[in-house]
């Protein structure tokens, strides 16, 4: 198993999408890149911290590769705006990619190259990339959230219609799909 650290806003909507994906085997909430050792939730909204709102994904890259995950990160969030993802604002929504190798850096860079390249985007990336120094995972109420709560308003409003746009762009990497038996 890979592990990959990824950074691209309310780290709900991430979690939510990559929890989907095949050959993804967990998938934690949790904080990264910055000054303070085990911040809390609360800490990390003082926007003092240093620290992004992130998703570590345990994955088998036999399944899906750690290039494929990339695209999808920088497709199913704005990497072109600066500490913000929609109305979620500050640093900690920053969109940044944590490498834990030479390998996992060099993937990413030529990633974000072939996205810069394909001008899907009308404005250029502003995502980091830093190396994974550490990861704490948010508290227990962050994990899974919008299957826990899929009818708070907020996920009903933000994450819902990602996820919906994710699966019908992807639908060829959903685990539901993989699962179902094949049609005669």
């Amino acid at each position: 198993m890979q592990t990959a650290v990824f950074g691209g806003g309310c780290f709900w909507c991430t979690e939510a999408i990559f929890s989907d994906i095949r050959g993804v085997e967990k998938v934690e909430s949790g904080y990264s890149g910055g000054n303070v050792e085990n911040p809390t939730y609360e800490d990390v909204c003082t926007d003092a911290t240093g620290h992004a709102e992130v998703i570590r994904v345990t994955f088998d890259e036999s399944v899906v590769s750690y290039a494929n995950l990339l695209r999808i990160f920088f497709s199913t969030h704005d990497p072109t705006t600066l500490n913000r993802q929609g109305a979620d604002v500050g640093r900690q929504y920053r969109s940044i990619v944590f490498y834990s190798s030479e390998e996992q850096k060099k993937v990413a860079q030529e990633v974000m190259k072939e996205i810069s390249e394909s001008k899907i985007w009308d404005h250029p990336l502003v995502t980091e990339l830093a190396p994974l120094k550490s990861f704490y995972k948010a508290e227990d109420y962050h994990q899974d959230y919008f299957k826990r709560n899929t009818y708070q308003p907020y996920c009903q409003v933000v994450i819902a219609p990602k996820v919906a746009k994710f699966r019908k762009k992807h639908l060829e990497m959903l685990k539901s799909i993989a699962a179902a038996p094949k049609q005669q």
